[in-house]
């Protein structure tokens, strides 16, 4: 609100031309907003016999089109704005709008545009009719078309599909209980996927295989499935071939290429701890190892010589007993053998602490 110090000053000149008057009651109208009253003022402003729309006026005036129906719906409220359709010449449909400078109700509108000509524009006018030449032909609907047109039309109707077999369709209708995603899928589907399913069974799957694509195809970090029929019409629209053998039977395999220098040794049949290779001279199945003399048989208490050391030291060792060995000077005596006995114990002439001191 303005403050009561402010003075307002008015400077007013009246135009001398393109001027309209109107009445204070119509700029003032509490019930008409800004644009109501601009778009009303603007049309009784308009020169006398121009046909300029309201909708054209708003775009003229910068009103959107929000603003537009809310201002017109105000005149029209209030009586200052009436509006109808007619049906001129040539079963033409016109929209008639009247602009008043005062409120009118229904019965005065409809009595000022009763007198009002329909104006009709040339261009909605129907032509008059210029016929052919010749006599009208209609088209054939009764016979079929004199060619046939299998090759030159691509609008073939779709040829029917064939029927499925019975364990396609049961595969099928088991579909929904192999995975919970697939228990909604369209009834109007089963006979499509039923053609799609045979195809695997013709090419040789057994019913195991499909379900086992299936489950492979479907997603598996736990993903809805929106549409389960589009799903199994893309995992089974191709057909793969079919394997030569069961997957858990291996097939034989072929033995691995060896190279040329492994191929011309052979393994030595002889007493090895490990395999041993050689290469043979001719048709010989052991090693040169293998097939040396073996050691002549000792003779009871000499060790055996390995071959090549006949002749040496070793060769005249025999084998030793525990009698044949020095007496250790660390050693005790050998306890003898009872009184009375060869070598008996304790030996004539022997007192204690005698071997004690000998030891010392």
């Amino acid at each position: 609100m303005e403050k009561a110090s402010t003075v307002i000053y008015r400077h007013h000149i009246a135009p001398p031309r393109a001027f309209t008057q109107f009445s204070h009651d119509l700029i003032r109208h509490p019930r008409l907003s800004s644009d109501a009253v601009r778009l009303l003022t603007w049309q009784l402003s308009l020169p006398e016999g121009t046909r300029e729309s309201l909708s054209r006026t708003a775009e003229r005036a910068r009103i959107g089109a929000t603003a537009f129906t809310r201002a017109k719906r105000q005149l029209k409220e209030e009586g200052f704005v009436h509006e109808r359709r007619v049906q001129g010449p040539g079963g033409h449909w016109i929209t008639q709008q009247l602009v008043s400078s005062t409120p009118l109700n229904a019965a005065e509108a409809a009595k000022l545009l009763a007198r009002a000509p329909v104006a009709v524009s040339p261009q909605v006018v129907p032509s008059p009719r210029k016929p052919a030449v010749g006599a009208p032909t209609p088209p054939p609907t009764d016979r079929h078309p004199d060619q046939d047109l299998g090759e030159n039309t691509s609008h073939q109707p779709p040829e029917p599909p064939a029927r499925a077999s019975e364990e396609a369709r049961a595969l099928v209708a088991a579909f929904p209980t192999l995975s919970p995603a697939l228990s909604h899928i369209p009834r109007a589907m089963h006979g499509e996927l039923a053609a799609l399913t045979d195809r695997w069974l013709a090419a040789g799957h057994p019913p195991t295989a499909v379900r086992t694509h299936i489950l492979r195809g479907l997603p598996g970090d736990g993903a809805p499935v929106h549409r389960p029929g589009g799903l199994l019409r893309y995992l089974l629209r191709e057909v793969p071939p079919v394997p030569d053998q069961h997957p858990g039977i291996p097939g034989p395999q072929a033995a691995p290429a060896t190279s040329s220098r492994l191929s011309a040794l052979r393994e030595c049949e002889g007493d090895h701890v490990q395999a041993t290779l050689f290469r043979p001279v001719g048709d010989e199945t052991r090693c040169t190892r293998c097939t040396e003399t073996p050691p002549a048989p000792t003779e009871p208490g000499r060790l055996a010589v390995p071959p090549g050391q006949e002749g040496g030291p070793a060769a005249t060792f025999d084998a030793w007993t525990p009698s044949a060995l020095p007496p250790s000077p660390c050693a005790s005596p050998p306890r003898p053998a009872a009184p009375g006995s060869p070598g008996g114990w304790p030996p004539s002439g022997w007192t204690p602490g005698a071997g004690r001191t000998a030891a010392r």
